[in-house]
């Protein structure tokens, strides 16, 4: 299969935030005399292979101490804790934790009288005005509000805070994130939720990735593509430890075949998108794509599989003594993927899983779609990286998908380009 350009590690050198996140998320191993240090924060760091994730707050030891109506409102509308807080998966269901639980049974019960417990789920959500969401997600009753209240109030108390402070570090906390939302609504006026699983990364990317208006991909319509699960199976044998997603266990399928079908769903459902002439008429096939859950679950072992096949490239790269992206080199840096075959057993098998993708995992996705993928990120307000790019000086040719991310770990889809934005 043909290559695309990458870009040099040229751009990279430098305090860049794609850089700078990259290394805090933990790439470069440690030395001896770190390692211990360090030791805390490798879980998120990609330093230990991913366990299950839960609410921060089951992990937090803490005395519960008894809130004025102030401090017992700011903490439960705040949105950040110093970990990032997952997605469904931490609460042993798949209950989306981003929507408030009465909205939960609603449709529970609207499944159950009209459509019967069969249909499958919502997986990007309508689209609803970006502050109006705003609003909700960060006052409301959310699953995801009721976890950051408790996880907020074990970590400020933990470390011994005070009931001032612990106000304080809240509204802080706060006007990051609603100013965030307000900046982000200069450029877009509305938002679509994205299903809060292990597949989040890969789901908004690509949904935002399929939906645009443009033709299929090049690199789409290269014949040697669905040529690849036979190919680098044939040459890298412990590829046979690829872990198909959850919707797929329990079924006996030749992996070469499973992959090579995904490949070509990929390419079939991306062309007939591209054939598409209106923008409506694209955009609800689209959302009628990803509530088909067995189809959609396919796509993401395709874009799986490519990004592993990157890694490999950009490994085999590497140890050439070739010119190689930055990110590469820090992905490879790492205790548990310091070769694609670590990558595959300690990182992309746990995508679906037990977790998400990593930040510096992020920039991998980015080549494998061949896609810019710009991530607003709430938490990072009013620094240099709330808007991040992966990867960071991409080639001009790439297409542009817009994220939103509240916490590192889950995405969002912003829509509609504000009138005077597009102009």
């Amino acid at each position: 299969m043909s290559r695309g350009t990458m870009p040099q590690p040229g751009a990279w050198l430098g305090a860049s935030c794609a850089e700078k996140l990259a290394r805090e998320a933990g790439a470069v191993s440690p030395g001896p005399g770190r390692a211990a240090a360090l030791e805390s924060g490798k879980a998120a760091a990609g330093g230990q292979p991913r366990a299950a994730v839960r609410c921060p707050a089951e992990h937090s030891r803490h005395i519960e101490i008894p809130l004025n109506s102030q401090i017992e409102e700011s903490i439960q509308i705040t949105g950040l804790t110093d970990n990032s807080i997952g997605r469904q998966a931490e609460f042993g269901s798949e209950e989306d934790m981003y929507r408030a639980a009465d909205e939960i049974e609603k449709e529970k019960e609207l499944l159950i009288h009209e459509r019967g417990l069969s249909e499958p789920k919502l997986s990007v959500a309508p689209e609803m005005d970006i502050m109006d969401y705003c609003k909700k997600e960060w006052r409301g009753n959310t699953q995801k509000a009721t976890c950051m209240k408790k996880s907020f109030r074990g970590t400020f108390f933990h470390r011994n805070k005070t009931l001032p402070e612990v106000s304080n570090n809240h509204f802080e906390f706060f006007d990051a994130f609603t100013q965030g939302y307000e900046e982000v609504s200069q450029k877009f006026t509305s938002i679509r939720r994205v299903r809060g699983d292990n597949y989040c990364a890969l789901r908004a990317t690509l949904f935002q990735a399929m939906s645009q208006p443009a033709g299929l991909p090049s690199w789409l319509q290269d014949p040697e593509l669905t040529l690849l699960p036979e190919k680098l199976i044939s040459k890298y044998s412990w590829i046979k430890q690829w872990k198909l997603g959850l919707k797929f266990e329990g079924k006996s399928e030749d992996l070469v075949d499973k992959i090579k079908e995904s490949l070509t769903l990929l390419r079939k459902k991306w062309a007939g998108l591209a054939e598409l002439r209106t923008a409506e008429a694209r955009q609800k096939a689209c959302d009628e794509l990803f509530t088909n859950e067995e189809e959609e679950y396919s796509l993401y072992e395709a874009v799986k599989f490519l990004m592993l096949h990157r890694a490999i490239e950009l490994y085999d790269d590497k140890e050439k003594g070739e010119d190689v992206p930055f990110f590469s080199v820090l992905l490879f840096a790492r205790d548990t993927s310091s070769d694609p075959g670590q990558l595959l057993r300690n990182h992309l098998n746990q995508v679906g899983h037990t977790g998400g993708l990593e930040q510096i995992e992020m920039f991998l996705l980015a080549y494998a779609v061949r896609h810019t993928i710009q991530v607003y990120r709430l938490s990072k307000y009013s620094t240099e990286e709330f808007i991040t790019v992966y990867p960071t000086d991409p080639p001009r040719d790439w297409p542009v998908v817009t994220l939103i991310a509240e916490d590192d770990r889950h995405y969002n889809i912003p829509v509609r380009v504000c009138e005077e934005t597009s102009l």
